[in-house]
């Protein structure tokens, strides 16, 4: 006979699944230079931990600058086996973890070639061929290539595509396409973006240490940067969190500089992914034709030629950002002195939340659904879309938030004004820490709009977040 504890686990798991607004999972493909470096490893281990809520088509070895030579979907192989053993523990905490066996049917390799010496007549491969085969399925959602490594198996498969599919067919297929890489790992990402100018394409083009996903591991100077310290990932993710965690390997260059690739498919109520200039888990960008000069063209690129880019692309965009504080007295937070500017900040801004994250993720493969902490559940008292008159006040409300484990909430509102199109500040007429904030907007010339985030913070252990983004349209008088 099941326990009283049980019984009251399913009967709560079952009213939140029925009052749960459905959420569309994102298509993803991953293309990894697996074993070039750990940080491969860390972030498929990292994504399979979030396999119930991205919608992981295909994990595809291939080869990159750092390792032109070898694929080694192997490794895949064996990271998924030790995800089989913990999936079970994961299906305690949230429905929707795929099997063991259904990731390793969606394993693939490229060839183990590098670059463009990998694409043209007869170079298809197993994994090129499945790109293929995804973007053949009846299935409106767009496809998402995360690139960590070499892009040669995606320009492969559009090279095929292209010999093969109707200029109308090619079109369709390339509008369902969403490629993110980090950095170009090989030749083929500057052939892929000059050849196919229409393709929705993420990059930070140049030397490696310009790039926006450095943010992932940067260590920043007037910040805590302890959720990226090794004694952190020791404590949090590797030691005494279950067979997953003990397979998480040692930095050896940076941590997990792949994962930006994929944190904004993670539906977490911040991350808008077709819109990247709205800015998310995995940073923000802009489309624009980069400068060759921007790109830190002699920065370290593992030996890939920096070429000019030939059309718009979705690149580095900058924030200023101030961050908040906690306040040991009176109100529970306030601005920090210092202000930051520059690209990275679009991701870091938010690591320790989605570190945070992560590591009750790794608690979920060991610990029973009462010995874990889960996100809690921010809501808006209005619609997500406000439209003010120049100098008016308006409300930002977050009646209806929750948290599944009964914890206490903290609530957070963010001024975004980057991820608009107005950029003069609006005063905040109370707390900012309050779940119901009156707001005036500035004086305008023009209608423009501006972003708020709220971000709902539980006091669990860890403590974690969630968000609702509300978009302010502002008319002149």
């Amino acid at each position: 006979m099941p326990s009283k504890h049980s019984l009251l686990f399913c009967l709560l798991f079952v009213c939140l699944s029925l009052g749960a607004q459905p959420v569309q999972q994102h298509r993803a493909v991953v293309l990894t230079d697996i074993e070039a470096d750990p940080d491969d490893s860390q972030s498929l281990i990292r994504l399979l931990l979030y396999a119930n809520e991205i919608d992981i088509e295909g994990l595809i070895a291939t080869t990159s600058v750092h390792q032109k030579t070898r694929v080694a979907p192997e490794t895949i192989h064996k990271i998924i086996d030790t995800y089989g053993q913990v999936q079970p523990n994961l299906l305690l905490h949230a429905p929707g973890y795929p099997t063991a066996a259904d990731l390793h049917a969606c394993v693939r390799q490229g060839l183990p070639e590098y670059g463009m010496v990998g694409v043209g007549p007869g170079k298809n491969s197993p994994g090129s061929d499945w790109i293929i085969h995804l973007l053949d399925q009846k299935d409106e959602r767009p496809l998402w290539i995360s690139v960590w490594g070499g892009a040669n198996t995606l320009a492969q498969a559009l090279f095929h595509l292209r010999e093969t599919r109707s200029k109308p067919e090619m079109q369709r297929l390339i509008r369902q396409l969403r490629v993110y890489t980090i950095s170009d790992q090989d030749d083929s990402g500057s052939w892929i973006r000059k050849n196919f100018p229409e393709l929705f394409y993420i990059v930070s083009p140049g030397g490696y240490f310009g790039a926006t996903w450095i943010g992932m591991s940067q260590v920043v100077a007037g910040i805590d940067n302890t959720t990226i310290s090794n004694p952190w990932l020791a404590s949090h993710i590797q030691q005494n969190h279950g067979p997953l965690g003990a397979m998480y390997p040692d930095v050896g260059y940076g941590m997990e500089g792949d994962t930006p690739a994929w944190l904004s498919l993670i539906p977490n109520g911040l991350n808008e992914p077709e819109f990247p200039n709205w800015g998310g888990w995995g940073g923000r960008y802009e489309r624009y034709l980069p400068l060759q000069a921007d790109t830190d063209p002699k920065g370290f690129t593992g030996g890939v030629p920096v070429e000019p880019e030939t059309r718009p692309i979705w690149t580095n965009a900058i924030d200023t950002y101030s961050p908040t504080l906690p306040n040991a007295y009176g109100r529970t937070v306030r601005k920090d002195s210092l202000s930051f500017s520059n690209n990275k900040v679009t991701l870091w801004r938010w690591r320790d939340d989605f570190q945070n994250d992560f590591a009750a993720r790794m608690d979920w493969t060991f610990l029973p659904y009462a010995g874990a902490n889960h996100p809690p559940v921010a809501a808006l008292g209005h619609p997500h879309e406000i439209r003010v008159k120049a100098g008016e006040t308006f409300v930002l409300d977050a009646s209806g938030s929750s948290d599944p484990d009964g914890d206490n909430l903290s609530y957070l509102w963010i001024p975004y004004p980057e991820a608009g199109t107005l950029m003069e500040p609006f005063a905040f007429l109370n707390a900012e820490n309050l779940y119901r904030l009156q707001v005036r907007t500035p004086e305008v010339g023009k209608e423009g709009t501006t972003h708020f985030i709220l971000r709902v913070t539980d006091k669990g252990s860890p403590a974690l977040s969630r968000y609702q983004r509300v978009r302010v349209y502002v008319e002149p008088k």
